[in-house]
């Protein structure tokens, strides 16, 4: 790019990391890559809450040095915020946040503006809710009742405006508004509306239509991706197959994306998606773009270590230390597939008792907030937390329950492998309990694994499956995994010793050969499937495991040398930064009138 680029990043992660997209800043950022090519970054979001001072406003590492609802100004914006305040009734916060990589100390600070839209105009409410009517078809008064939907369209053109105020938006130099998922579509529909040349980017980092098909029927990935590539080759899209979507306000702001300059999608199967949305998805310009994950490099000793306080904690709650440590850190979600871990280890442990070996799964998941260390202390010492549980707060929600059961089913049954369910935030003595090591900290649960299990029924990428990746674990993902694509993309035809890839969706002929018998596949159906596939995947990770000094070795080293060609400095420099330059230079036909200002 000749002229360096401003990037305007619309997210619900602006002032903090709650998830996928989170990691994605994070990794982006805090590139050397993205730091040399773009000019300026801006985080864009609604203000979610005005309670607190205004020190907490933009989240932990930040500076505020505006905020018309604490009165403070340290900048010299005040005039120009104001007059968008007054015009849309709005309040606006604006400082910078600090990301820093602590393995390259690369630090980027980008800029943040929140909006607060609470008591926006309903007039220039209704004035974009027009324009999004005439010009993409989307029907606001079947969706502003859902605040989710009202928030970010109410964002958009208070927020290009915001924008200006800060000169990012300036006649001879390319900025790009970067929709992360749905929720930043009506800021950069705002922009394509605004007379000033903006460039659009859609960042798809799931189609969220989709997950909800999936999520929605009980044939999940087994039924979802066998219909859709039959639809594929009939020429029919997700309306004529699974019936009218527009009842779903992600879908209509999804389908607004076939217009941006450019369309990011973080996994294979993502493409096909957004390619099953609608035919002017097939014509749009979609760049299959994965996301990074760590690559550390760590000495066998290292890995020891901290598989010797994973091993040490499972004697102290258990009373025997296991030959090896499996894990699956994750959110409590029916898109991550908890119940096919518990089909994998059925078959495992039944192999383990015949070769005398043991195993316990930590599963580090959970529905709430992180409980309190109090709370912790005293479940662990009335009933033995994690081992046991108890309905109702401080311990399981409802979600946490269903799961517990399965696990307490299961170590009924099991002879040499038991499941631990941490349903905590942290993976600390202070988080966890007592009985966990002093010097345990998060990291030792990813670099001591043995094997991480993530086989998920959608699952657009996968950063967290891949993690021990770079510390020698077996990762087991399943192949409509994003992450998966990308290992084959990096590691080509050689054989791939750290990462199990399954296929809940081989059918091997059984639901015939007509779209109309995949769509009946249900729950007996996909049993079926995850009990012949899940005995492979049992068989696969016994054969894999490491068994001595030079095989762990071996991992390690395998591990790491396919992570650090996955890693965010490739990702952003090979992939990212070629889509975003090829959205710059694309020339816009004709300008839309706009529509709002």
């Amino acid at each position: 790019m000749n002229l360096k680029p401003t990037v305007v990043h619309v997210t619900h992660e602006a002032t903090g990391k709650i998830g996928g997209i989170g990691a994605v800043l994070e990794g982006t950022f805090t590139s050397r890559a993205y730091d040399q090519a773009v000019g300026r970054t801006v985080l864009v979001s609604p203000l979610f809450s005005t309670e607190g001072d205004a020190a907490h406003r933009l989240g932990e590492g930040s500076e505020v040095l505006y905020s018309s609802i604490d009165g403070l100004n340290r900048g010299s914006y005040a005039a120009g915020f104001q007059r968008v305040e007054d015009a849309f009734n709005v309040e606006i916060v604006y400082g910078r946040r600090t990301f820093t990589d602590p393995m390259t100390g690369v630090v980027n600070r980008p800029e943040v503006l929140l909006v607060d839209i609470n008591r926006m105009d309903k007039g220039r409410v209704d004035e974009f809710k027009g324009a999004l009517f005439r010009e993409y078809g989307i029907r606001s008064d079947r969706y502003e009742h859902i605040w989710d939907y009202e928030q970010w369209v109410r964002l958009g053109v208070p927020a290009v405006e915001a924008l200006k105020v800060i000169g990012a938006a300036e006649p001879n130099k390319p900025t790009i508004i970067v929709a992360h998922e749905y929720m930043g579509m009506p800021t950069a529909i705002a922009g394509v509306l605004d007379p000033h040349d903006f460039k659009t980017v859609f960042y798809a980092h799931e189609v969220a239509p989709m997950r909800r098909i999936v999520e929605g029927n009980t044939g999940h990935d087994t039924m979802f991706y066998n219909v859709l590539a039959k639809a594929h080759e009939n020429e029919q899209y997700v309306n004529d197959v699974f019936g009218d979507q527009s009842d779903f306000y992600k879908y209509a702001l999804v389908n607004a994306a076939k217009s941006c300059d450019n369309i990011l999608a973080v996994g294979d199967c993502v493409v096909d998606e957004l390619k099953f949305m609608a035919p002017e998805f097939e014509y749009a310009d979609i760049d299959l773009t994965y996301n990074g994950i760590p690559a550390y490099e760590i000495s066998l000793a290292e890995k020891y270590e901290s598989r010797e306080k994973l091993r040490d904690y499972c004697n102290n709650i258990l009373g025997w230390k296991p030959d090896f440590v499996f894990t699956h850190v994750t959110r409590l979600v029916l898109s991550k597939g908890l119940w096919r871990d518990l089909r994998v280890l059925e078959h495992m442990d039944r192999e383990f008792t015949a070769q005398g070996k043991t195993a316990v799964l930590f599963v580090l998941s959970t529905e709430a907030h992180k409980r309190r260390s109090k709370d912790i202390v005293e479940m662990e010492a009335k009933y033995n937390w994690p081992v046991a549980h108890r309905e109702g707060m401080p311990d399981l929600t409802g979600g946490e329950a269903v799961y517990y059961a399965g696990v307490q089913e299961f170590n009924a049954r099991s002879r040499s492998i038991k499941v631990v369910f941490i349903n905590q935030f942290g993976f600390t003595r202070e988080a966890c309990g007592k009985r966990m090591p002093a010097d345990m900290d998060f990291m030792d649960i990813r670099k001591g694994s043995d094997v991480e299990f993530g086989q998920s029924i959608y699952e657009p990428f996968g950063i967290a499956q891949l993690e021990p990746l770079t510390f020698g674990g077996i990762c087991v993902v399943t192949n409509v995994c994003g992450c998966a694509g990308f290992v084959k993309d990096v590691a080509g035809v050689q054989a791939v010793p750290n990462v199990i890839e399954v296929d809940y969706t081989d059918l091997n002929g059984d639901a015939g050969s007509d779209i109309d018998a995949m769509l009946r596949i249900g729950k007996p159906q996909r049993d079926a499937v995850e009990h012949k596939i899940s005995e492979k995947v049992a068989l696969e990770i016994c054969a894999r495991v490491p068994k001595n000094d030079d095989e762990f070795n071996r991992m390690l080293q395998s591990g790491y040398e396919l992570a650090r060609h996955m890693g965010w400095e490739s990702v952003v420099e090979n992939y990212v930064m070629k889509s975003l330059h090829k959205a710059v230079v694309k020339k816009h036909v004709s300008k839309q009138t706009a529509a709002t200002v």
